[in-house]
């Protein structure tokens, strides 16, 4: 097997929980050019992509300036389809049940705004769930009179199944989850939730915004009917890219908010048919070289293993959570019983943003989690931020001590 034209250990089933070796990180920090620049722990805000997917992309600007864009689309279309059937073997669905997209928000609203809410239907989700998908509900409330049920969390910061048992009336109409938050490490129980949406035959959207490309998704096993998914992140695909799962037995159920050329075909002069796959919920003009983009990050993760790299992921992030509860005047504010490559803290005395300022000094990239992106959790737990670091499977354990050193050297 070959990533970037160099070979590597092939990924059977036997391997797949085998954990990348060190010649493997060195190679795969080699295929990243990024890696010899920064200590990039911004990776759930937009991971480094391999120099194989800008390659990509490049290359086919470069043909399309020369040959026209519908010329360089013609020859590049089985590439270009191909990138469904990647997106299907990522997460365990069929590719007439993929939609490319721009980015997970406009994929969750798709099949959110999609639904048919009458006045008083239910939608539960989770106090960690991101501020779109709240401005969403929030929305439809107003509009359409629904009423949205919020299951809280835990002392331990584990969602409580129970209480999404007992919230479940003849009015529920959609469970709605973001698997992993944006602000902090713990991870939604999304498999259990699923098997309570099933046996109630609720519809279940999950965003996988964040957990796809480092968590192995297979959306028979979560038993979602939706879920959204953005590129840029943990796939460390071109930004402006993203897709959307919907359940084949589920996308009629949808409203289309577009129909083009590429959604429907003419059904007589005076009448049109919805095509019969997810590609409905697309339209015609997409940018084809960050498709391509997106596809060659999808095989480039395949070709690694995700169970590997979630393997990875999670060796790095616990291992940081360690060292940064040895620092004096540092708060880890991560909780649950399963913690993901996300690592949030607090530093005593120092403003997260100047925390922020003084890494980046030093060549080392992280983000600001604020409160608003997931405002019933931080308002929950009192507070105002926190400093993001997240981690993926090209990080080391020598950055990860460079890290917590720049952070002991911070002064009040």
């Amino acid at each position: 097997m070959l990533i970037n034209g160099n070979a590597v250990q092939p990924n059977t089933n036997a391997m797949k929980n085998t954990p990348l070796s060190e010649a493997e990180i060195q190679q795969l920090r080699a295929e990243t050019k990024g890696t010899a620049q920064k200590i990039h722990f911004n990776n759930a805000g937009a991971s480094l992509p391999p120099d194989v997917v800008t390659g990509t992309i490049f290359n086919y600007l470069a043909e399309e300036a020369v040959c026209g864009g519908y010329e360089t689309e013609y020859k590049y279309r089985e590439e270009l389809e191909n990138t469904y059937s990647l997106i299907a073997r990522l997460i365990n669905a069929q590719k007439d049940e993929i939609a490319v997209v721009e980015n997970a928000s406009i994929a969750w609203g798709l099949v959110f705004n999609g639904i048919d809410f009458k006045q008083g239907d239910e939608v539960i989700t989770s106090e960690m769930e991101y501020v779109t998908n709240l401005f969403g509900f929030l929305n439809v409330q107003k509009t359409t009179g629904i009423e949205i049920k919020v299951i809280p969390n835990d002392a331990n910061g584990d969602f409580e199944i129970a209480e999404l048992e007992a919230a479940i009336s003849p009015r529920t109409k959609l469970i709605a989850i973001t698997h992993i938050s944006s602000t902090a490490g713990g991870m939604m129980p999304v498999v259990e939730i699923g098997k309570i949406a099933r046996r109630h035959n609720i519809l279940y959207l999950v965003d996988a915004c964040q957990s796809a490309g480092q968590v192995p998704i297979d959306v028979e096993e979560i038993g979602c009917d939706m879920l959204s998914v953005t590129g840029r992140k943990y796939l460390r695909a071109p930004r402006g890219t993203g897709f959307l799962y919907v359940r084949k037995t589920v996308q009629d159920e949808l409203k289309l908010f577009f129909i083009d050329g590429h959604t429907a075909q003419w059904n007589g002069a005076d009448d049109y048919k919805v095509r019969d796959d997810a590609r409905r919920f697309e339209v015609f003009e997409k940018n084809r070289a960050i498709t391509l983009g997106l596809g060659k990050a999808v095989e480039y993760a395949l070709n690694i293993g995700v169970d590997r790299i979630w393997l990875r992921v999670q060796y790095l992030a616990n291992l940081l959570r360690s060292q940064l509860r040895a620092i004096k005047g540092v708060t880890v504010q991560d909780m649950g019983s399963e913690q993901c490559g996300i690592v949030t803290f607090t530093v005593e005395g120092i403003e997260n943003g100047t925390v922020k300022v003084k890494l980046g000094e030093k060549q080392i990239n992280v983000s600001i989690g604020l409160a608003k992106s997931t405002l019933i959790y931080m308002d929950k737990n009192g507070l105002n931020g926190v400093v993001r670091a997240s981690l993926h499977y090209y990080n080391t354990e020598k950055e990860i001590d460079i890290f917590c050193d720049a952070l002991s050297a911070m002064k009040v």
